[in-house]
């Protein structure tokens, strides 16, 4: 059986719209028979791969998820720059440039490789999540067609890596429809966060005066604006396999703690940037329970199928959740052989005792 790590998180948002809809409001759930305000686990898991405290944590090994590859694939060629470099912005030229007739013939064929374009052009039709291993091969590629001036031989493109040390790919998944036995399973689940309460959403109306507008002959605002927002206490539960996390990094299990630490830390400070500017909504993790053990996994969010009303919501939800915890421990056994928790409620606990305990 895998081992399996278990967050539980509390996180308190002020009024915001983290997360809109098609309409452009807040999202929602019904839960228990109430409105839920929701963040969707999309719009969490790319806020946490793409905060510099993941970044950071992880350096080098941070795959790209793009359409465009294709087309940075051509301008590398052109630029004489290695494809890495030109992402990341560098001016070295590394290989001497292609004209522009092949550089395209060669952007379409190496990008054909990973995922079907469009037509004439190098650009994908879906976005392709490509490892930092598979850019190396590219550029190793480039580098040796540029050259030869030879088109690059069948072999030359096998350029998809089923072991690679991309950590967000290894955590988060990939599918490759033309290629499935290059496709990553996800070795994380992340489930849409929910308030552990009911919610009304509200309007904001709101208007922008002219700086030069004196009012001596219009009075008005220059713009009339609405916008919808709601605050509320989130529930949010994540899942990660760690066996099979280091099985997608190519066994490489020191990496996995590394991955595992930068989303942990992640997840307990990085909000999504849904209309931050408009809300300043930016809040820390309010309460903390990780698990660990071979146990199949189990979600708590059962504690909050009765919205929590209570004058202290905090503290009453925390309650909740441990209550839940200790009666599925009583009636299915023991669901996890480790705990740790971390309470800013009672002041007990840290966030380095979290990132220390999710360590193999």
């Amino acid at each position: 059986m895998s081992e399996f790590i278990q967050l539980h998180m509390l996180v308190s948002y002020p009024p915001s719209n983290l997360n809109r809809d098609d309409l452009g409001r807040p999202k929602t759930a019904v839960m228990g028979g109430k409105q839920r305000l929701r963040v969707s686990s999309q719009s969490l898991k790319r806020a946490w791969r793409q905060s510099e405290i993941f970044k950071d944590g992880l350096f080098d090994h941070v795959g790209i998820r793009t359409k465009e590859m294709g087309n940075s694939i051509e301008k590398a060629l052109l630029s004489g720059k290695k494809l890495s470099d030109s992402l990341k912005k560098l001016e070295t030229v590394s290989f001497e440039p292609v004209d522009v007739k092949k550089s395209k013939m060669w952007a379409i064929s190496i990008a054909e490789k990973f995922g079907k374009c469009k037509k004439d052009s190098p650009e994908h039709e879906q976005m392709v999540h490509f490892s930092g291993d598979e850019i190396e091969a590219i550029d190793n590629l480039l580098i040796k067609i540029s050259g030869s001036g030879e088109d690059p031989s069948k072999s030359d493109l096998n350029l998809l890596r089923k072991k690679h040390s991309s950590a967000d790919i290894a955590m988060f998944g990939r599918m490759l429809a033309k290629d499935p036995g290059f496709n990553t399973e996800a070795a994380v689940q992340v489930s849409h966060a929910i308030t552990v309460h009911d919610v009304a959403i509200e309007d904001d109306w709101f208007t922008a005066v002219d700086d030069l507008n004196s009012g001596e002959e219009n009075a008005g605002s220059a713009h009339i604006g609405e916008l919808e927002f709601a605050s509320g206490l989130f529930y949010t539960y994540v899942c990660i396999n760690r066996d099979l996390l280091v099985e997608n990094l190519s066994d490489d299990s020191c990496l996995a703690d590394k991955a595992i630490q930068s989303l942990v830390e992640a997840a307990a400070k990085v909000s999504p940037s849904g209309k931050q500017n408009s809300f300043a909504s930016r809040a820390y993790a309010s309460y903390i329970l990780a698990e660990k053990g071979t146990q199949q996994p189990r979600s708590l969010s059962v504690a909050y199928l009765k919205a929590i009303k209570s004058d202290n919501l905090l503290e009453s939800s925390i309650e909740s959740l441990e209550n839940t915890r200790d009666k599925f421990d009583k009636v299915y056994g023991k669901c996890a052989e480790a705990r740790c928790e971390m309470n800013v409620f009672t002041g007990e606990g840290s966030l380095v005792d979290i990132l220390e305990f999710v360590k193999r």
